[in-house]
């Protein structure tokens, strides 16, 4: 397949006490890593105004395998959709990634989706993956919701207890990710949608324009969320000590 843009927008919504939201725009890109088919101004593994770089993913940061790491943990597992993996990503913008979230979307042979790896990193440089799929292995459609619990320290206002739930429209046209995180007393609202259109260079510059810097703009915006909640007098946790598991589902 060739490369995708999802002009998107994300929306985060704070439960509990302290209240705190916020809607940005987000470019990301929905590709076959092992066949990345774009314009000219996307390469893969090495540098151009927008980059994929097979080492940001499967794996701790700068040492990723891409889908050989994918189909490990697949098989690993016992878990469905080893045929068709295509990635979710924001990508490097002038050589500098950060990713609060990607998606693996791992299909059958007749084009099902049937597992979602959420491959999530905090600003702390650690990784975790959430193995998303239904019990019986059948097709994940948008009225489903999967779970799981949550393990690894993302943002300092929040707490590591409690548990995700997400939900996948994946349509030829669209994309729709919704993620509910909740703990006792609180919690957290978290959407990715947009529209799915072939990657242009001109949709690149464009990009690029209304939304410059990439991942350094995305680490920016998160810490001025974070000034926010310091400010509101919402409680701030240290890191604790990573999680010894990678893959949880």
């Amino acid at each position: 397949m060739k490369v995708e843009h999802i002009a998107g927008e994300t929306f985060h919504g704070r439960k509990g006490a302290v209240g705190n939201s916020f809607r940005y725009g987000v470019d990301y890109l929905l590709l076959d890593p092992d066949a990345v088919e774009g314009p000219s101004l996307l390469s893969k593994n090495r540098g151009n105004l927008i980059s994929v770089h097979e080492t940001d993913y499967g794996g701790a940061p700068g040492q990723g395998r891409g889908t050989a790491w994918v189909r490990e943990v697949l098989a690993a597992h016992a878990m469905p959709g080893s045929d068709r993996i295509l990635l979710l990503t924001q990508p490097r913008v002038l050589g500098h990634v950060f990713n609060p979230v990607s998606f693996w979307l791992c299909h059958d042979d007749c084009g099902e989706l049937r597992t979602v790896i959420a491959e999530v990193s905090n600003t702390f440089g650690d990784r975790h993956w959430y193995l998303c799929a239904k019990e019986n292995g059948a097709p994940i459609t948008r009225e489903d919701t999967l779970e799981a619990t949550k393990i690894m320290h993302v943002s300092p206002f929040q707490p590591i207890e409690g548990g995700y739930r997400f939900r996948f429209d994946i349509a030829p046209g669209r994309v729709g990710i919704w993620i509910d995180f909740s703990f006792q007393g609180g919690g957290l609202y978290a959407t990715l949608t947009g529209k799915r259109v072939p990657l242009t260079n001109r949709a690149i510059l464009r990009a690029c324009l209304r939304r410059p810097f990439g991942s350094r703009r995305v680490l920016a915006l998160i810490h001025w969320q974070a000034l926010k909640l310091a400010l509101k007098g919402a409680r701030y946790r240290s890191r604790p000590t990573p999680p010894a598991q990678d893959v949880t589902r």
